[in-house]
């Protein structure tokens, strides 16, 4: 692996583009950001862990990292590097391309690692995938970003997200403009948490079953911050997306503190 002789600093044109996150998401909801992120973690190296519950979270991840002073190069699908006009915004910003379901999947890991052993603050969706669990709580996830953890040596900090989902649906592009709109109405509050930094050390890469185990610490960790985020929507959420399918395959065993 090549690591950069200098550390990365985000572009102005991100830095801006997080500018405008705020704007968009003061403009279609109330936005709370608590936690923080420690200063001397704040340009890397690192790796924030958030649950993705909807379309609408890289605008309120960037909005409250913005808040934060964190400039993070985030791990996208590939279907936003090929769109006309994003393609190439996400490419001078700085994010990482990730193609999910083919062999070109683990370039993606190694440029992450990459990016973060030079420096990088690096946001990735450990479940890798909108989460489909019936009562919105952050499914199993996959090893990628314990194993991102483990080649770049880096904490990571669970961010945990709510209300995004209130703003568009599922099935965006379907169904957008009625969910803005009701948005812009209803102004829902969008809540935001930076939780404490992990460590992984008693870990051992490469020892049977670790990557699964610091998977599953991960996601109790966002777990953990997500509940106090969502007192009064203990088991299911209020707002019901009638177009979001139901899947409990991978159901994550919730692991409350207390």
């Amino acid at each position: 692996m090549n690591t950069p002789t200098t550390p990365w600093r985000a572009p102005l044109l991100w830095r801006a583009a997080q500018l405008l996150a705020r704007a968009i998401v003061g403009l279609l909801g109330r936005l709370e950001v608590t936690g923080d992120v420690p200063e001397e973690l704040r340009h890397g190296p690192l790796i924030l862990a958030a649950n993705h519950i909807s379309p609408f979270d890289p605008v309120v991840l960037a909005a409250a990292c913005q808040a934060r002073g964190v400039a993070p190069r985030i791990m996208a699908t590939g279907g936003l590097f090929r769109a006309p006009v994003v393609g190439p915004l996400m490419r001078r910003a700085g994010h990482i391309r990730v193609d999910r379901g083919t062999s070109s999947v683990h370039q993606a890991l190694d440029n992450a690692a990459t990016a973060v052993a030079g420096g990088s603050v690096v946001l990735v969706y450990p479940e890798g995938r909108i989460g489909l669990d019936p009562g919105m709580w952050p499914e199993r996830g996959k090893t990628g970003a314990a194993r991102l953890a483990f080649a770049s040596g880096a904490p990571v900090l669970p961010v945990a997200q709510w209300g995004s989902h209130e703003v568009l649906p599922y099935r965006t592009p379907k169904g957008m403009l009625r969910g803005l709109a009701r948005a812009v109405v209803r102004r829902p509050v969008i809540r935001v948490h930076f939780g404490a930094p992990l460590t992984l050390r008693d870990l051992h890469p490469g020892t049977p079953g670790a990557a699964r185990r610091a998977t599953e610490r991960i996601i109790d960790a966002i777990t953990e911050d997500l509940a106090p985020l969502r007192p009064d929507e203990p088991d299911l959420p209020r707002h019901v997306d009638p177009g979001r399918p139901a899947d409990t395959s991978r159901a994550h065993r919730r692991r409350l503190a207390g």
